[in-house]
């Protein structure tokens, strides 16, 4: 049987709980108040056989007899009957249903849409409200326009008879407490589309506060878990309607698909609602004082029951309280974290109207499903702070609050005329004349300290060895590439911040560095490391809000400007803003799998950190005796061929940052690239896997070689071709498990080989070669070579080159790598780097294991021209985008005009430079 409808002609009224008559007309009695009508539970058509004052749990799937009142509890059951009635009778309606959670009664209500129709939604919903609309407008051919509820002008201009099937609104909304004035949108829709429905989420206030189908609308639905039940140890949602034909649709769809509440939950629910007014009566009362206490201290409020709430008079009309849930912002996203994390009695979780008292950050919670441009467009703050308010004693709630706020520094103690008070710590309050304090007081501090030129470079990357089986726990070699990525950080005094790409389509952008989404923020302090995991929200603040349009076709100049200001805002600090320009340019091919972008993170993390003053060069040794001495020694530079320059802990903790930048171009990165890239030499590299550690270890003498790098241009797609692999282990697991133990044997002879000191120089080339060769066949074997590769090694192979060739990174595609012996001449060298070329490849002669992250040094070398850095700090005219007056320049004009083949011989005659 489905459930009942009652479509009797004679309806009883909202509260028709049976009392006595009176004896007499003179004798009247007073109708039952709310609070009462809670409390008592009486159905006369449903009465217990055995006079139970408590409904009973009728836990039973199956009923016996045939044309009984119930016969299956999909369909109906006693206890859910008795609850359907209760609900009705507390919320003005004829019908009501109880559903497995209120997210499935807004499924249930909006099963009564079809492909065509229209919806008008408010802009500040749910957040899974707003995913199932979502979904209905991206699969069910539903068109779905999200406004301004506050106005219902706005609302008006959408409606269309005909086309408009049902607008949905939520009084107050969760979590801006925004009021819409019901009863004008309810009356002025039906004016002019009398077909469409009005449906009211009315959770945040439950029946006891609001009854909106008192005020017109048509179906009003509430997630029982909340105020009804009251104690979140149950999942439910409520329909109500006083429609006839919208009741027995739902009553279908809720049979048909079987989500009808369970005995034993509509047992909970009904004992909760019976205590829904007391609960209610403290909890809002006590929400009342919390508020006054956030309005008295400065913060921006959200809640109803305060005088400055924009709509308090509509909502007045339409309900009898301002509810127990409000919000507020503090103004630093942080800040509000360390709020939130400081509470002791407020529970951190999502959900509301519970006995207890919960405090939350929607943004990052309740509401993260909905993306952050969204978010953004609508006006919600990335530092709110909802607070759902219990029923616990409101002077303890008001203290843990008054401790969470002092705690985080959101407040401060104060001593006045009438004794201690909290006051709103003005650093947080976000007026112009603190923050340009701020400005102020480090544009002083970096124009004469650290207002300088910084180049830094940093090599890329190949993989000698292990190639794809690395992912399945065998040893790979990798070692620097002596082709780098260069960057040059030039200041400005405009508070801007500029990058330019010149090797991702000369991309160029400028950003206000006010603008960009700060409140999406978590500073990570001095000293302290970046946590494992990456900040989504800042991510997405970052791509939905900071990036320009025209990044949409550059996903390389994307992806790269994500991770800069990533890099650019996690590692502020304080009031360190830094406002400059970031140049970056190099001479390794982008996307080759030569660590391109490990370059790039470890030149972009190195600036930044310099200009954030997280990271310092060693000063000059001091002379022990005075500099006028005749005997005083001085201090004598040696180049160490460029190694060991830059202390350890800088190069850890560069190291630790391009990670970062390298998990936010690749989502999870080995670590491999991004160390090679500021360690330079070579290491060796293993995942748990063949019984080994992971971990990462360097090779020790590592010798530096010769290699011919042939760029193939075809394009890699390294998931593809892992997957590939790991497919093939599955359906040839012996094959694929014995091609990565001998890989592992060629990664464990090279690096034996590679680290002995006794082997001579020959020996070590031959050994090489024929463990390049016995390499490339087994990663042939495992299918991830490409034609392009065959036959760059083809051409490389044969007489009279005999060069021993293998792919490099991915495969499929990409680079190949080929070892060149001491003895090759240089004319076989260009005559094979001409064959290549006419074959369409790019070549690259360069050597192997060479110097780590590069920065010029700041001090004066003899027999070196001056110094470029620290250069005169440009003036406000010449810092315009990207310094037009280039000839103002020390660095930039010059970096950016030099040819490829002149860039790498300039950088390293401008002075001294400091290498890992």
């Amino acid at each position: 049987m489905t459930p009942t409808v009652d479509t009797k002609a004679d309806k009883q009224t909202p509260f028709d709980l049976p009392t006595p008559e009176p004896e007499s007309p003179r004798n009247t009695r007073r109708p039952y108040s709310f609070s009462t009508l809670c409390a008592t539970v009486e159905n006369p058509d449903r009465k217990d056989q055995y006079g139970s004052s408590s409904v009973p749990i009728y836990q039973t799937a199956t009923f016996k007899g045939v044309g009984g009142e119930y016969d299956y509890s999909r369909s109906g059951n006693p206890t859910r009957s008795h609850l359907e009635h209760h609900i009705a009778k507390i919320s003005s309606a004829d019908h009501a249903f109880v559903v497995s959670s209120g997210m499935a009664a807004l499924d249930v209500i909006t099963r009564l849409l079809k492909p065509g129709d229209e919806v008008i939604a408010g802009d500040d919903l749910y957040g899974g409200t707003n995913r199932l609309l979502t979904y209905l407008k991206t699969h069910g051919g539903v068109t779905v326009h999200n406004v301004d509820t506050t106005e219902p002008a706005s609302v008006i201009k959408h409606v269309v008879a005909g086309k408009t099937a049902m607008v949905l609104l939520e009084s107050p909304t969760n979590p801006l407490l925004k009021i819409a004035d019901l009863a004008k949108i309810s009356a002025d829709v039906k004016e002019r589309a009398p077909d469409a429905i009005i449906v009211v989420d009315n959770t945040m206030m439950s029946p006891y506060l609001q009854r909106p189908l008192e005020h017109g609308s048509d179906i009003v639905y509430d997630s029982g878990t909340k105020y009804l039940s009251g104690h979140h140890d149950l999942m439910a949602g409520v329909i109500t309607c006083n429609r006839d034909d919208l009741a027995k649709h739902m009553a279908f769809v809720i049979n048909s698909v079987g989500n009808a509440l369970t005995p034993f939950d509509s047992f909970l629910l009904l004992r909760g609602i019976k205590t829904l007014a007391v609960r209610m009566d403290r909890q809002q009362s006590s929400a009342q004082r919390v508020a006054d206490m956030l309005d008295r201290l400065g913060f921006n409020v959200h809640y109803p029951g305060l005088k400055t709430h924009a709509r308090r008079e509509v909502h007045e009309r339409i309900a009898s309280g301002p509810g127990a849930v409000l919000s507020f912002t503090t103004g630093d996203k942080s800040l509000s974290e360390r709020i939130v994390g400081a509470t002791r009695l407020w529970g951190i979780s999502v959900s509301f109207g519970c006995v207890n008292s919960l405090i939350s950050m929607p943004c990052a919670m309740s509401h993260a499903s909905i993306d952050p441009a969204t978010r953004a467009a609508r006006g919600l703050p990335e530092d709110l702070i909802r607070l759902c308010v219990g029923i616990e004693d409101p002077a303890d709630l008001l203290d843990d609050l008054e401790h969470a706020l002092l705690e985080a520094g959101a407040i401060t103690l104060e001593q006045g005329l009438g004794g201690h008070h909290y006051v709103r710590t003005a650093e947080h309050e976000g007026t112009a004349i603190s923050r340009a304090v701020e400005k102020l007081a480090f544009n002083e501090k970096t124009q004469s300290d650290d207002g300088r030129e910084w180049f830094v470079s940093a090599p890329g990357k190949v993989i000698l060895f292990g190639e794809h089986a690395v992912v399945h726990g065998v040893t790979a070699i990798a070692a620097s590439v002596d082709l780098r990525c260069y960057g040059v950080a030039s200041p400005r005094n405009d508070d801007k911040l500029g990058i330019a790409f010149l090797d991702l389509g000369n991309f160029r952008h400028v950003w206000d560095i006010d603008k960009l989404p700060w409140n999406a923020v978590t500073s990570i302090k001095i000293g302290d490391e970046h946590p494992e995991i990456l900040d989504p929200l800042l991510i997405d603040a970052i791509s939905m809000r900071a990036l320009p349009p025209s990044l949409d076709e550059h996903q390389k100049a994307r992806g790269a400007a994500i991770a800069f200001l990533y890099l650019y805002m996690v590692s502020s600090h304080g009031s360190v803003r830094p406002s400059f320009n970031f140049t970056v340019r190099g001479t390794l091919p982008v996307g080759a799998g030569l660590g391109s972008s490990a370059s790039f993170s470890t030149c972009a993390a190195t600036a930044i950190l310099l200009l954030h003053n997280r990271i310092s060069l060693p000063p000059l040794p001091t002379p022990t005796k005075a500099p006028t001495a005749p005997d005083d020694p001085g201090h004598l530079h040696l180049s160490h061929q460029g190694r060991r320059a830059i202390p350890p802990d800088v190069a850890e903790e560069v190291n630790r940052w391009a990670f970062v930048a390298e998990k936010v171009l690749h989502g999870n990165p080995s670590g491999v690239d991004n160390s090679v890239s500021v360690f330079g030499g070579a290491l060796a590299y293993t995942r748990a896997g063949f019984a080994r550690k992971s971990g990462m270890e360097p090779i020790h003498g590592f010798k530096s070689f010769r290699f011919l790098i042939t760029d193939s241009k075809v394009p890699r797609d390294t998931k593809r071709l892992v997957a590939g692999v790991s497919l093939k282990k599955t359906k040839e697991p012996e094959l694929v498990d014995g091609v990565l133990k001998a890989i592992q044997s060629i990664s464990d002879e090279a690096r034996r080989a590679l680290a002995d000191p006794e082997l001579s120089r020959d020996e070590l080339l031959s050994g090489l070669g024929a463990l390049i060769d016995e390499n490339h066949a087994h990663l042939k074997t495992l299918e991830v070579s490409h034609p392009s590769l065959e036959n760059i090694k083809a051409k490389t192979g044969r007489p009279p080159y005999h060069l021993h060739t293998k792919l490099t990174g991915a495969g499929g595609g990409g680079c190949a790598v080929s070892l060149v012996p001491d003895a090759f001449d240089d004319s076989s060298l260009q005559s094979v780097i001409s064959e290549l070329k006419a074959a369409g490849y790019d070549a690259y002669v360069t050597s192997v294991g060479g110097s780590g992250l590069g920065v010029l040094s700041p001090y004066g070398q003899e027999n070196h021209p001056p110094p470029v850095t620290p250069p005169e700090t440009p003036s406000e005219k010449e810092s315009a985008p990207f310094n037009d007056d280039k000839a103002n320049t020390s660095l930039l004009g010059t970096f950016e005009e030099k040819s490829p083949a002149d860039l790498v011989g300039w950088a390293a005659d401008l002075g001294r430079w400091l290498y890992v």
